[in-house]
């Protein structure tokens, strides 16, 4: 199969590779996916599983600085980078413990946007990196950064509303410790592109107009606290597609710093960007996410503030920034079975032709006969003709079900024939000929759980089959979750499709990884249908091979309900009840043991991969 044939050039930033038909980590040993998975397995962790690659956080973390650091002595600007991470994209453990690992090298901190990421913020930043605070604040959460700045934190409260700079002058007169630093989250009238564009703007749920701004600054100057008045905020949306709309977002931001420093406003000396750095999801040339490479970004970002600030005689901003996306989607990737093919994979065999058919039957059969690469589209046109008289044909009666089934059977036949001996650009029906053959692929994972984003926005990720690329991939393929739920499904797409293999499940597992999907998936995956989150395994690449630790099992079915509400002995009584009520009570330990394996078994996923033969 071709190198490219998963976009991997588009979308892998080259932390993976294709080799020898497996998808393998592209660092030190360059250990197989699969490797990876059957040696879970060997330890007793059945797929679905959620894989962690610390090495990815530590890569993009330094990418940030290093490409800030550089346009910094490149464009000879004064000022002085740094960044934070939004705990809101993924606040689960598996990915915090490894982030704070390496944060320290870089000075990286942390951004918190309610009470509960506030505390686990002040926690895990023993580093004493700058912690930034943005979301709608009440008192007690002001109070908390107040404890933050007596414990030693460069701690910013970056407010949202005049009330909360009301809330900031209350608690400043009631508290003897130090005040927090101040930001303003100001709205732009720039604002970003794309699913997430609302999300800046000015008609965007936070931040100040510049009519509030200007009271703002008063109420600073009247409480004897503009001093702490240190950081200029803006976000112009998550995944930020164009660098032309950085480029209008900075000109605006910097001009806006510039005139507050002329109000007045002497500690300004501080802009934070925000999120929004953008990480490329397309695996194909016809659908990218993005415009620019993190260097670029960085480059305008410094050379448009330096001159912003050279025009109005003001020192230029330190910056700081709250990309989370970029930082954390690499490093996670969910692999999961093909449990089933839902297949209408129809042979010559399948048919059961009678001494006497319908003389449309026998078009058709003639039809499938005749076809060659001189006739293929006049006899596809034919074949197309005669099946839209199916319905007709079938509701009065002059064809019966076997009849129907034999057309179906020829309509599959004639349309594989037709796509394999035709080129793509001389069918104008191709597309609608993929999705006739196209097959289904049941996985053994929950797309509301793991990938929440395409259910609710339409966000693409990019499926690989992690093995078996030695072959090429030749069904037109549909993913289906195990959920009861018809949104459960990511449809073909002939703009960007998804080819798969044809495979025997019952020789072999066909495994498929599911990329990027680090960044707010975790978080946002929901208990629909009670799926639970899959087994989780932090993965170390080394010289000589890899090592799994910090395994997190997925819950059991008991876990999962005590944790939307269900007493765990509520329940076992009622199920006493009903089995001292209904069986015979020679049966019912046997009974009530049986219900509880169920009850308690460790992977609340089906156990289909028990029961195989591999």
């Amino acid at each position: 199969m071709k190198k490219d044939e998963y976009g991997l050039k588009y979308w892998a930033d080259e932390n993976f590779i294709i080799d020898n038909s497996l998808v393998k980590i592209n660092r030190d040993s360059k250990p197989a996916l699969l490797d990876i998975v059957n040696e879970a397995k060997k330890m007793g962790y059945n797929t679905p599983l959620i894989l962690r690659f610390p090495h990815l956080i530590n890569k993009q973390m330094k990418k940030i600085y290093k490409s800030f650091n550089d346009a910094i002595k490149r464009e000879n600007y004064s000022g002085e980078f740094q960044a934070v991470f939004p705990l809101k994209v993924n606040q689960y453990n598996g990915f915090v413990n490894e982030f704070i690992r390496y944060a320290p090298r870089y000075g990286y901190g942390l951004e918190a946007g309610s009470k509960s990421e506030l505390l686990l913020a002040i926690a895990s930043n023993e580093h004493k990196a700058p912690i930034t605070v943005n979301g709608f604040k009440d008192l007690e959460m002001v109070e908390i950064g107040f404890l933050a700045k007596k414990m030693g934190h460069n701690i910013t409260l970056i407010i949202e509303s005049i009330n909360e700079l009301k809330n900031i002058i209350r608690v400043a007169k009631k508290r003897e410790d130090p005040i927090p630093n101040i930001g303003i989250r100001i709205r732009l009238y720039s604002y970003g592109s794309g699913t997430w564009a609302k999300s800046g703007g000015i008609d965007s749920k936070f931040g100040l107009t510049v009519t509030e701004m200007i009271q703002a600054l008063t109420l600073l100057k009247d409480s004897s606290i503009l001093k702490e008045f240190k950081m200029l905020h803006f976000h112009i949306g998550s995944q930020i597609n164009s660098v032309q709309t950085v480029q209008k977002a900075i000109r605006e931001a910097g001009q806006i710093y510039a005139e507050l420093k002329k109000m007045g406003a002497f500690s300004l000396d501080t802009i934070n960007l925000g999120g929004g750095l953008a990480i490329e999801y397309g695996q194909h040339k016809s659908t990218r996410y993005k415009n620019y490479s993190i260097d670029e970004f960085a480059g305008q970002v410094l050379r448009l503030l330096k001159q912003v600030s050279e025009e109005k005689m003001v020192k230029v901003p330190n910056i700081v920034t709250e990309s989370g996306r970029f930082v954390s989607a690499h490093h996670s990737i969910l692999v999961t079975s093909v449990l089933e093919l839902f297949s209408q994979d129809y042979k010559e065999k399948n048919l059961k032709l009678k001494d006497f058919n319908p003389k449309v039957v026998d078009e058709l059969v003639l039809i499938y006969q005749k076809i060659n690469g001189e006739n293929a589209l006049e006899q596809l046109h034919n074949a197309i003709d005669h099946l839209d008289s199916i319905e007709t044909l079938f509701e009065l009666g002059y064809i019966d079900l076997q009849d129907r089934s034999n057309i179906e059977i020829l309509g599959d036949l004639i349309t594989k024939k037709v796509l394999y001996l035709v080129k793509k650009e001389d069918i104008i029906e191709y597309d609608t000929l993929l999705h006739k053959v196209e097959e289904r692929y049941l996985i053994n994972a929950s797309i509301f759980q793991s990938m929440p984003d395409f259910w609710g926005l339409g966000q693409n990720f990019p499926i690989v089959p992690i093995h078996h690329l030695d072959k090429k991939a030749v069904r037109p393929a549909s993913i289906w979750d195990i959920t009861c739920d018809s949104d459960g499904e990511i449809d073909f797409n002939e703009k960007a499709p998804l080819f798969l293999h044809d495979i025997d499940l019952k020789d072999e597992p066909y495994y498929l990884g599911f990329f990027l999907l680090g960044a707010y998936q975790e978080i946002l995956g929901m208990k629909h249908n009670l799926f639970d989150r899959p087994t989780e395994i932090v993965v170390d690449i080394t010289k000589n091979g890899f090592k799994l630790r910090d395994i997190k099992e997925s819950n059991s079915s008991k876990e999962i309900l005590e944790s939307v509400g269900y007493s765990d002995k509520v329940i076992i009584d009622k199920i006493e009840r009903q089995v001292n009520s209904l069986v015979d009570s020679s049966k019912r330990e046997e009974t009530i043991k049986e219900f509880l394996y169920f009850y308690r078994e460790r992977d609340n996923y089906l156990k289909f991969e028990k029961n195989r033969r591999y």
